[in-house]
C-alpha cells in the first residue's frame, strides 16, 4: 500500500470519518497543538522558528507537549514537512521524546485503524527514524507497531505493513540485538506470519521473514527461548519450508547447535509461554473485542457479537488460521475475576466451543484442537494454571448433551496426540495429560471424569480407547449419564499423522450461540479461587432404574417412595424409616453402595440450591436442616460413638461422600446450625475417618475448597467454628502440612473478609500470617480499609508493617490513604519507620513526591494491579508529611532534617500553586531554612553542626543545587524556584509484564 500525498491544511484531518462521527477529542487537541505551533513559527526564518520553538517550550511543561504534539502532528500530516517538523522535534524536545513515544503508542492502541493513509504511512516512516536515532523506548513502540499486523490476513493494508516493520528490524539489526525481548517478539511475530504468506505471490516477502527468522534462532537461541513451549508449536508450523526443517533437525536432535545451555526440545516444551507473546498476536481491536465479550455480554446473548466479529476477521479463506491465535489467547491470557467467574457473562468455554465449529478445513481444526489442549501436553501443576487447561475440558462437558460429536473428537484428539505428538517423549505426554485430568478433579472444575469418558453417547471405539488411555478416570462412581457439576499437528515432520480426528467441525448445527439448554444460564463455575457460584441445571427427573432392582424389596419399597414424595416432610418421614431399615441387624451391608447411589441421585436437587438461609435466624436455620438428608445427621448426633449403627451411618455417609463429594461441607453446616447437634463437632472427625481419605485435615480441606467454590458466604459462615474446634490448623501451615492461602488469590480473600464478624476477620488474618506470603503481595488492601469500618484489618496490618523494611511500594500504598485528622494510621507506621529507618523513608518519600509533582495534576484512574491502584496525589503526602510533623515536633528526631526530605520539599515548592503554600507553609518553611542555610554557608566545605545538612556528619561539597543532589535524584529538575521544570512521564511502552 502506498497511500496518497496529503492534501488540505496544515491540520489536515488525522483520521478517516463521516459527516456521522463526532469529533474526536485527541484529534481536536493535535490540531490545537498544531494552530499554536504554527502561529508561533509563522513568517519566520528557519533560525528564527527554532529559537522561537525553543523559548516557548522552555516556559513550562504545557508549552513543552504543545510545541511536542504540533510538530507531531505536521509531521504526520504533512509528508513535505515531515524531515523538518523531526528535526525541530530533536532539538526542541526536554524528555528524550516521552511525550511523543507515549502518543504513538496511544494511536497504535487506539486509532491506529481510523489513520488516514497519509498518516499512517508517516507514523511508520516515524517509527523507522526513531529507530534509526537509538530513542530509548522506540523498542516499545516498535513491538506495539508489530502487534497491529494481523494474522489471517493477507489484505493490501496488512501486507504493507508486515514488510515494512520487517524492513526496520533488517536495516536496524545490530539496534534489534540489543534488546532480547524484541529478538524473541519479532521472531514470534513473523514465524507466526510466515504461515499466512504462502501462495506464489507472496513467496518473496515469506523468504525474508523465513530468513530472518532463522538468522535470529541460530545467533540469538537463548533470547529467542523465553517464548516457551509456543515456539515449537510456531516452528512445527513451518517445518516443511527447506531452511526451517534444517533448523527444526537441529532443535531435535542437534540442540547444542543452538546453544549451549540448549538440553533439548524437552527443556522448551516444559517452558511456560508468556502471556506476553500469546497476546502479541491479536490486534489491539480483537483483543478489545474478545475482552468485551469475556466481560461484558451474558451468556445466551453473543450470537450478534460473535457474528460481527466472524464477519470482520473470520470470512475469508486465509483467517482459518487465526483460530489457533484466538483460542491459545483466551486460555492464556483471559483469566476472568472472580466477580466475572460467579456471573453470567459469557464463559470462555463457549467462545472456544463457536471457534472449534467455525473451522472449515482438516488442517485449522487439527491446529485449533491442539492450540486447546496445547498446556495440557507437558503441564506441570506447580508451575502452570488451571485456566489454561479449564476451557478444554469444559467445551467437551458442555457439548456432551448438545453437540456430542464436537466431545467425541476432542476426546479422541486427546487420545492420539499422546503417542503422536513426538514418539520419544511419549511418556512425558502422558503424563502431561494425566497431570492436567487429575489436577483439574483436584480443583473440582469437574468431580468425575467417568460420565465423559464412558457416556453411552461416545461410540464404542472411542470409549474403548479411553478406556485404554486413562483407565484411572473410567471408574464410574454413578451411573453414565451427565454430571451435573460446577464447573495440529505431531513434532515429527508428517503434519497429517492424525488424519482419523483431522474432520472439521460440522458448524451447522453447533454454533454455541443461543443454545436452547443454555439460555437461562447463570454462570458456571470455571476456577477453584473464593467465588459465589450459581449454578444451572436442567431439571430432570432422577434416574435411579441401574440401581433400585439391587435393593431388597423393603428398601426398594421406601427408596421408590422417597422418589414420588411431593413435599419435604413426608420425605423425610421416608428418610427415617430408610435409616431405621439400615439399623437393623440383619441388614445387609452389599446393599450400601448401590443404596448411596440411588440417594446421590435423589438428593441432588438439595446439593445445588443455597444452603444458608437469605436472613439468618434461629427459625431459618432450623427450617434449612430439615431436609431428607439431615435425617441421617441427625440420627448420627443423637447415637453414642460405641453404638453399633453409629457406624453403619458413617459407612452410609462415606459411601455419599463417594458419590456426592459436597455432603462433607453440608455435614459441617448441619453440625454448626442445628440445635440437635450442639456440641457433636467432633463427628466430623469420624466422618474424615471413614472415608477413603481417612485423614481429617486432608478430608476438611477438600470440603472448604469445595464449599468455598460453591458459596463464599456458606464458608465465612462455617469458618469461625471450624477454627474454634481445630486450633492445629496454624501449626499445620507453619509445618508446611497445609496450606490454606494463595499468592495470586489471597487479596481478595482478605478484602471479601471485610465485610465479616471480627472474631472471624482476626481468625483470617492469624491464617495469613501463619503463611510465608510477603506482605506487599496484599499491601493493596489498604485501599480498602476505612478507619471507622475496619479496625480489625487496619490494626493486623499495622502491627504486621512495624515489622518490616518500608519499601517505595508500602510507602505508596501508606501515603496514598485519604488524609482524615481522626485516622492515625498512616502517621503511625510513618512515625514508627522514621524512628527505625528513617533514611529509607527518606529516599522512598522524595522520590515518590518528585514523582508525584512531576505527573499531571488530574485524578489518575483506578487500575486492578497492585503498583497502579493507589489513588496517589501530592495534596495527600502533604497532608500525611505535615501531620507528621506534628506529631514529630515534641521529639528529638530528626527525620524532617534530612536532606532527601528538604530537597523534596523545596522541589515541589518551586512548582506548587500558592493555596498550597500558604497551606503548608510551615512544611514548606523547613525547606526555605535548607535553601538559607546552603546560600549562607556555601563557600564552606563544611556546614555547622545547626544546619539540618549536618546531620550525622554527611554534609555535602560546597557546589550547586543539582550537585548536590544525591543520585536517588536523578528525576528532578534543578531545585531552585525561579528554574523551568520539565514534566517527566513513565514510558508506556514496553511495559507489558507477564
Amino acid at each position: 500500500m502506498e497511500p496518497s500525498p496529503a492534501k488540505g491544511k496544515a491540520q489536515g484531518r488525522l483520521l478517516v470519518s463521516t459527516s456521522l462521527d463526532a469529533k474526536d477529542e485527541l484529534e481536536e487537541r493535535l490540531e490545537r497543538c498544531v494552530s499554536i505551533t504554527t502561529s508561533i513559527t509563522n513568517g519566520l526564518s528557519e533560525r528564527e522558528a527554532n529559537d522561537a520553538l525553543t523559548a516557548h517550550v522552555c516556559k513550562g511543561p504545557q508549552q513543552h507537549e504543545e510545541i511536542c504534539l504540533g510538530l507531531f502532528t505536521l509531521l504526520l500530516t504533512e509528508p513535505p514537512q515531515a524531515q523538518r517538523c523531526y528535526r525541530d522535534l530533536t532539538l526542541v524536545n526536554r524528555d528524550g521524546m516521552n511525550v511523543v513515544l507515549m502518543k504513538i503508542n496511544q494511536i497504535l492502541m487506539e486509532k491506529f485503524l481510523k489513520l488516514q493513509d497519509v498518516c499512517r504511512t508517516q507514523l511508520v516512516w516515524l517509527v523507522r527514524e526513531l529507530v534509526k536515532s537509538g530513542v530509548i523506548g522506540a523498542d516499545g513502540v516498535l513491538m506495539t507497531l508489530m502487534k497491529q499486523i494481523a494474522g489471517g490476513d493477507i489484505s493490501n493494508k496488512n501486507l504493507w505493513l508486515a514488510e515494512n516493520v520487517l524492513e526496520i528490524l533488517l536495516e536496524q539489526r545490530e539496534w534489534v540485538l540489543k534488546s532480547g525481548m524484541l529478538v524473541a517478539m519479532s521472531v514470534y511475530t513473523y514465524l507466526r506470519l510466515i504461515v499466512d504468506h504462502g501462495t506464489p505471490n507472496l513467496l518473496p516477502l515469506r523468504q525474508r521473514e523465513v530468513d530472518f527468522c532463522i538468522g535470529l534462532l541460530r545467533e540469538r537461541f537463548m533470547e529467542c527461548f523465553i517464548i516457551g513451549r509456543d515456539l515449537v508449536r510456531l516452528l512445527q508450523n513451518v517445518a516443511r519450508i527447506p531452511e526451517m526443517e534444517l533448523l527444526w533437525r537441529d532443535l531435535l536432535h542437534n540442540p547444542q547447535t543452538l546453544s549451549p545451555q540448549f538440553t533439548g526440545i524437552l527443556q522448551l516444551l516444559t517452558s511456560r509461554t508468556s502471556r506476553k507473546f500469546l497476546a502479541c498476536r491479536l490486534t489491539p481491536d480483537m483483543e478489545t473485542k474478545l475482552l468485551f465479550m469475556t466481560s461484558r455480554v451474558r451468556f445466551g446473548q453473543q450470537k450478534r457479537y460473535q457474528d460481527w466479529f466472524q464477519r470482520q476477521y473470520l470470512s475469508t479463506a486465509e483467517s482459518q488460521s487465526l483460530r489457533c491465535d484466538l483460542i491459545r489467547y483466551i486460555c492464556g491470557v483471559v483469566h476472568p475475576s472472580n466477580e466475572v467467574l460467579s456471573s453470567d457473562i459469557l464463559p470462555r468455554w463457549a467462545i472456544i466451543g463457536w471457534l472449534l465449529t467455525t473451522c472449515t478445513s482438516n488442517v485449522a481444526a487439527s491446529n485449533a484442537k491442539l492450540a486447546l489442549f496445547y498446556d495440557w501436553l507437558f503441564f506441570n501443576p506447580e508451575k502452570d494454571s488451571i485456566m489454561n487447561i479449564e476451557p478444554a475440558i469444559l467445551v467437551m462437558h458442555h457439548s456432551m448433551k448438545p453437540h456430542p460429536a464436537i466431545t467425541a473428537t476432542l476426546l479422541d484428539f486427546m487420545c492420539r496426540i499422546i503417542p503422536n505428538f513426538f514418539p520419544p517423549l511419549e511418556g512425558q505426554v502422558r503424563q502431561g495429560v494425566f497431570n492436567s485430568l487429575n489436577f483439574i478433579m483436584e480443583k473440582r472444575v469437574l468431580a468425575h471424569l467417568a460420565p465423559l469418558f464412558d457416556n453411552p453417547k461416545l461410540d464404542r471405539e472411542l470409549r474403548s480407547m479411553l478406556r485404554e488411555r486413562f483407565p484411572e478416570f473410567c471408574n464410574s462412581p454413578s451411573p453414565p449419564t451427565e454430571v451435573k457439576m460446577e464447573e495440529s499437528v505431531p513434532l515429527e515432520m508428517d503434519n497429517h499423522v492424525l488424519d482419523k480426528e483431522d474432520g472439521c467441525y460440522d458448524n451447522t448445527d453447533a454454533t454455541f450461540s443461543d443454545d436452547e439448554e443454555e439460555l437461562n444460564n447463570k454462570g458456571k463455575k470455571r476456577e477453584f479461587r473464593f467465588h459465589q457460584l450459581k449454578e444451572t441445571y436442567i431439571d430432570e427427573p432422577a434416574d435411579i432404574t441401574p440401581f433400585v432392582d439391587q435393593l431388597d424389596e423393603a428398601l426398594k419399597e421406601r427408596v421408590l417412595q422417597l422418589q414420588k414424595g411431593s413435599d419435604t416432610e413426608t420425605q423425610c418421614e421416608v428418610m427415617q424409616e430408610i435409616v431405621d431399615l439400615i439399623l437393623e441387624e440383619d441388614f445387609d451391608s452389599e446393599q450400601m453402595s448401590t443404596l448411596a447411589s440411588c440417594l446421590a441421585e435423589l438428593f441432588k436437587s438439595h446439593f445445588r440450591g443455597d444452603v444458608l438461609p437469605e436472613e439468618i435466624t434461629e427459625e431459618s436455620l432450623e427450617e434449612s436442616v430439615c431436609k431428607p438428608v439431615c435425617l441421617i445427621f441427625r440420627n448420627l448426633c443423637q447415637m453414642q460413638e460405641d453404638n453399633s449403627g453409629f457406624s453403619v451411618l458413617l459407612d452410609l455417609l462415606a459411601e455419599l461422600y463417594q458419590k456426592q463429594p459436597k455432603i462433607g461441607y453440608h455435614l459441617l453446616y448441619y453440625l454448626k446450625a442445628s440445635k440437635a447437634a450442639s456440641g457433636k463437632m467432633s463427628l466430623y472427625e469420624s466422618f474424615a475417618q471413614a472415608t477413603a481419605l481417612g485423614d481429617l485435615h486432608t478430608c476438611l480441606m477438600m470440603d472448604m475448597k469445595a464449599c468455598q467454590e460453591d458459596d463464599v458466604r456458606l464458608l465465612c459462615y462455617l469458618t469461625p467454628s471450624i477454627y474454634s474446634e481445630l486450633q492445629e490448623l496454624m501449626c499445620h501451615v507453619m509445618m508446611g502440612n497445609l496450606v490454606m492461602f494463595r499468592k495470586d488469590s489471597v487479596l481478595n480473600i482478605l478484602i471479601q473478609s471485610l465485610d465479616w464478624e471480627t472474631f472471624e476477620q482476626y481468625s483470617t488474618w492469624q491464617l495469613f500470617l501463619a503463611h510465608s506470603i510477603p506482605l506487599e503481595t496484599i499491601i493493596p488492601i489498604l485501599q480498602h480499609l476505612k478507619y471507622k469500618e475496619h479496625p480489625e484489618a487496619l490494626s493486623c496490618l499495622l502491627l504486621q508493617l512495624r515489622r518490616e523494611k518500608p519499601s517505595e511500594e508500602m510507602v505508596k500504598m501508606v501515603l496514598s490513604r485519604p488524609y482524615h485528622q481522626e485516622d492515625q494510621f498512616t502517621t503511625s507506621i510513618l512515625r514508627h519507620w522514621a524512628a527505625k529507618h528513617d533514611d529509607l523513608l527518606g529516599e522512598h518519600i522524595k522520590a515518590l513526591l518528585i514523582k508525584n509533582n512531576n505527573m499531571p495534576r488530574k485524578r489518575q484512574s483506578l487500575r486492578s494491579s497492585s503498583s497502579k491502584l493507589a489513588q496517589l496525589t501530592l495534596e495527600q503526602m502533604l497532608e500525611h508529611l505535615d501531620s507528621l510533623r506534628l506529631n514529630l515536633s515534641n521529639t528529638k528526631n530528626n527525620f524532617f532534617s534530612q536532606t532527601p526530605i528538604l530537597q523534596a520539599l523545596q522541589h515541589v515548592q518551586a512548582s506548587c500553586d500558592e493555596a498550597h503554600k500558604m497551606r503548608f507553609s510551615d512544611l514548606f518553611s523547613l525547606a526555605e531554612e535548607y535553601e538559607d542555610s546552603s546560600k549562607q554557608h556555601k563557600p564552606r566545605r563544611k556546614a555547622p553542626a545547626s544546619s539540618p545538612r549536618s546531620r550525622k556528619g554527611a554534609a555535602p561539597q560546597p557546589c550547586n543545587e543539582e550537585e548536590s543532589a544525591s543520585s536517588s535524584a536523578s528525576e528532578e529538575e534543578d531545585s531552585k524556584p525561579k528554574a523551568s521544570k520539565r514534566k517527566r512521564k513513565p514510558s508506556a511502552v514496553g511495559s507489558d509484564s507477564d
